[in-house]
């Protein structure tokens, strides 16, 4: 299905919503390049049961959801159910409709059962390193733009801002509010809808981790129309790797590795070449990671999920010691 999950078709959408199984991976992916040479010990079903707790509690909130539940010994159960670690999670299908090239008139036409062709952002501080950061200083969007008088580096804000990227495409492009409603071809009452539940889920993920000590500075959701075009949060939701998280102002989510990848020869290849025509065979293979890098990254996923389930899935350290150990390595 993609670089870090796999698809088992149950029954296919073609018809209405359909049902299938996600497999998570111990894949992972930087830069929009794809699979990586490495594989993270544990992180799918970390990935896996992380998002199951949050697909769980927006149930909760009345929230819908294309969530169905875990499978553990070919059968479904929910998260307090399992007696292990699984990386399979059922869920509801719906149709991918791809645009042609920039042009997103099939949205137009077709009414349910899709998935909404953008990626949805909010984000809750400025970190170093954020793409807002870039594209202010490019001029590509003003901070008025977000109801804001300034953005600048660690700015934590006082309300969450929505943003938007394309989801279908090649390489993701940041888009306008008016850009983002046109071509997803929502109504402004849909537009208006969508950004609440955004927010309403953002509320969540910061409520929760907050518990364990980690801030929820961005993260991304995806959402669906189901048959009756209703919105359904889809994908995965509150996972390391779908937000930045940090513990005690160090990152410990996928920003991690995207941290460390920046300081090697590939990612200067990344900037020169991402983009073009054939940009993946342009800056070649990634290099692997470094062993203790790898394991203590593994660490990681395992630690965040035994403590935001609540759960010892997995025998690992306590978060902090993990992350005490990440430091030294970085």
């Amino acid at each position: 299905m993609g670089s870090v999950k796999d698809l088992l078709v149950i029954k296919s959408p073609n018809g209405g919503l359909g049902e299938g199984i996600f497999e998570f991976s111990d894949r992972y992916s930087v830069f929009d390049y794809g699979e990586m040479p490495d594989k993270i010990d544990g992180k799918g079903a970390s990935l896996c049961l992380i998002s199951a707790y949050f697909f769980e509690k927006l149930e909760e909130l009345g929230i819908k959801t294309h969530y169905l539940g875990l499978v553990e010994d070919n059968e479904v159960k929910r998260l307090e159910e399992l007696s292990s670690a699984t990386n399979r999670m059922r869920v509801k299908l719906v149709r991918i409709l791809r645009p042609s090239g920039r042009d997103y008139s099939i949205f137009a036409k077709e009414k349910t059962n899709f998935l909404i062709p953008l990626e949805i952002i909010y984000r809750n501080k400025i970190p170093e390193g954020s793409s807002l950061l870039r594209r202010v200083a490019s001029g590509e969007v003003k901070p008025e733009d977000f109801g804001l008088r300034e953005i600048k580096p660690n700015m934590k804000l006082e309300r969450p801002i929505v943003d938007f990227s394309t989801k279908l495409e090649d390489v993701d492009r940041y888009l306008s509010y008016d850009e983002a409603k046109r071509i997803a071809s929502l109504s402004d009452e849909e537009f208006e809808q969508l950004k609440d539940i955004v927010l309403r889920v953002d509320d969540l993920i910061t409520n929760e981790v907050s518990k364990i000590g980690l801030e929820n500075e961005d993260g991304k959701i995806e959402l669906a129309f189901d048959e009756k075009r209703r919105f359904m949060v889809v994908d995965a939701v509150g996972t390391p790797d779908e937000c930045r998280f940090s513990f005690e102002g160090f990152e410990v989510s996928k920003e991690f590795l995207r941290i460390y990848y920046r300081k090697t020869e590939w990612y200067e290849k990344i900037k020169a070449h991402k983009g073009k025509e054939n940009w993946r065979e342009l800056v070649g293979k990634p290099p692997k990671l470094n062993p203790e890098v790898k394991e203590a990254v593994s660490e990681l996923y395992m630690a965040l999920c035994n403590e935001i389930t609540g759960r010892k899935f997995f025998d690992v350290p306590r978060l902090g010691l993990v992350v005490k150990r990440l430091r030294e390595l970085l």
